[in-house]
């Protein structure tokens, strides 16, 4: 079935309807701006709400940093952040899929909805204008066979009056043959403007307006479809984020599952035990004795109390529940807790060493580029680098005397093998230095540098300390000989755990399953960091 056969006559209703459904999809198109509109707000709400929770750390030296429950937080605050770009990417596929695809499809089809009012309009106006030639038609021969008719009513009356004479009457018959003829010609006339009109008239209702009506039809038929799969998408669109916005509440759940109470607790201890030893039993003063008082220290005086009793630490407060005045803060942490003085003075040990090792870095770097100036002056002026190179070798200079100073204090601490893990590869001032490897360091100097006795000094126990552990994997795109020291080789296809990133220097450092590390160009392998 179909409109131009069963609704032939219903071209108002036909024209109603149509409207009716492009008024529907504007409408649709309208709901989902709203929609998005929704999505990026509840998504612009979502992200600063994980903004205003997840504030900057003011430092490593923050003791929550590494309690898995504030971990776990920070983890949750990270996956709600994700959770909004998703949000966000909801709002733009149904943006782009379903608001600006409708408009523009919605824009062709008023158009060609257009094109075929006309020509129904068109059609209609032909066909009026026939009617109103077969009108013109009709009237005219209606008035000619009137006239036609009195003319013979006429010529009978004047041939039948006896004082007419035969002239009269004979020009009264030739007036009313001539009316009959003009109105013989209006009838015929009339017959082909009517022939006309019902050829044309059948032509309207029988072909031209069904086939306009089945135009539309299809016009509308295809809008039908076309919203409906605009319905499907506005599903689906957020379907297929699905998955990601269940990995991120998978998130928040390990996130959970995360927590160990024991272990924060455990951090808690670690982070705040001061190293003192407990306050020992006062001892009784008998002042029944007699005891001189002038010839001892300890004779009938005021008792000592715990304070006293600790030696070296008589300043320290033990009182658990005494107001306590905030210590005046020295550069050796002398003014904490041994345990904890141990653990601030390695934590500077390791700033300094990595501070260091850029400056290193950076001293190698531009001994290279000398050299390079040097041989090729057209590149630049290697006196343009004195200047640099001498602020880097005081840079250097200055931070191993820092290094060395820590090294001491945390020697008095208590804690310098504690150092080793500090070690870095990179403070070989030999002159041995291999551009390969990412373990060597310009220098221009050939006397050992007296901090690298210290390193050495441990350098058997570094070995034993326990590996890092690895912070991804990568997948070796190319072989690698590994033949510099402090490189490892590694074939194409071969997996290693990452143990540490690249620093900006072309090196990763990894390990294979064996235990064994070394440094390998970043360029050759893909990495895949775990979060």
């Amino acid at each position: 079935m179909d409109w131009g056969t069963e609704l032939w006559d219903q071209y108002d209703i036909i024209e109603k309807h149509t409207q009716s459904g492009l008024e529907l999809v504007e409408k649709y198109v309208k709901f989902v701006k709203e929609r998005t509109e929704i999505e990026q707000n509840y998504a612009k709400q979502l992200r600063n709400l994980s903004k205003k929770y997840n504030q900057k750390r003011s430092g490593k030296d923050e003791p929550e940093c590494r309690l898995s429950s504030y971990q776990s937080f920070l983890d949750i605050l990270n996956e709600m952040n994700d959770y909004a770009g998703q949000r966000e990417l909801i709002a733009e596929n149904m943006m782009m899929n379903i608001c600006i695809d409708l408009t523009k499809y919605l824009q062709e089809l008023k158009q060609e909805r257009k094109t075929y009012l006309m020509e129904a309009k068109k059609a209609q106006q032909s066909l009026e204008s026939t009617y109103k030639q077969l009108d013109g038609s009709k009237k005219r021969f209606e008035r000619e066979w009137r006239e036609a008719e009195r003319a013979a009513q006429y010529a009978e009356k004047t041939d039948q009056d006896i004082n007419a004479t035969k002239a009269d009457v004979e020009k009264a018959k030739q007036q009313a043959h001539m009316r009959a003829h003009v109105a013989e010609e209006c009838k015929n006339d009339y017959a082909a403007q009517l022939q006309k009109y019902n050829k044309e008239q059948n032509q309207f209702y029988f072909n031209d307006m069904p086939l306009i009506f089945n135009k539309l039809q299809d016009l509308d038929e295809r809008r039908v479809r076309k919203v409906a799969q605009g319905y499907i998408l506005f599903s689906d669109t957020e379907k297929h984020v699905m998955p990601i916005i269940g990995k991120c509440l998978e998130g928040i759940t390990k996130a959970g599952t995360n927590v160990n109470e024991r272990n924060d607790s455990m951090v808690v201890i670690e982070q705040n035990k001061s190293g003192f030893e407990r306050p020992a039993d006062v001892d009784f003063e008998d002042y029944s004795q007699g005891i001189n008082r002038a010839s001892s220290d300890s004779s009938l005086g005021t008792p000592k109390g715990p304070m006293e009793l600790l030696g070296k630490n008589r300043n320290k407060n033990f009182w658990l529940f005494s107001k306590k005045s905030k210590p005046t803060v020295t550069e050796d942490f002398a003014h904490l807790p041994p345990e904890q003085r141990r653990k601030k003075l390695q934590q500077k040990l390791e700033e300094i060493c990595k501070e260091l090792q850029k400056e290193v870095d950076q001293s190698e770097a531009l001994g290279k580029m000398k050299d390079v100036y040097e041989k090729n002056p057209q590149m630049g002026d290697p006196a343009s680098l004195a200047s640099q190179i001498n602020q880097t070798s005081q840079n250097i200079e200055r931070l191993r005397g820092e290094l060395n100073k820590y090294e001491t204090w945390l020697a008095e601490a208590g804690g310098r093998g504690d150092t080793l893990r500090y070690k870095s590869h990179t403070f070989n001032n030999n002159g041995a230095h291999d551009v390969l490897s990412p373990d060597g360091a310009h220098s221009d100097e050939s006397t050992p540098d007296p901090s690298q006795a210290i390193y050495a000094e441990f350098d058997d126990d570094f070995e034993d300390d326990e590996l890092t552990a690895p912070i991804g994997k990568c997948t070796a795109m190319y072989s690698f000989p590994g033949a510099s020291e402090g490189t490892i080789s590694m074939q194409e296809g071969e997996v290693l755990a990452v143990v540490e990133e690249d620093k900006g220097d072309g090196w990763t450092r990894v390990r294979r399953n064996n235990g064994d590390e070394g440094y390998i160009p970043t360029s050759y392998v893909t990495i895949s960091i775990n979060k």
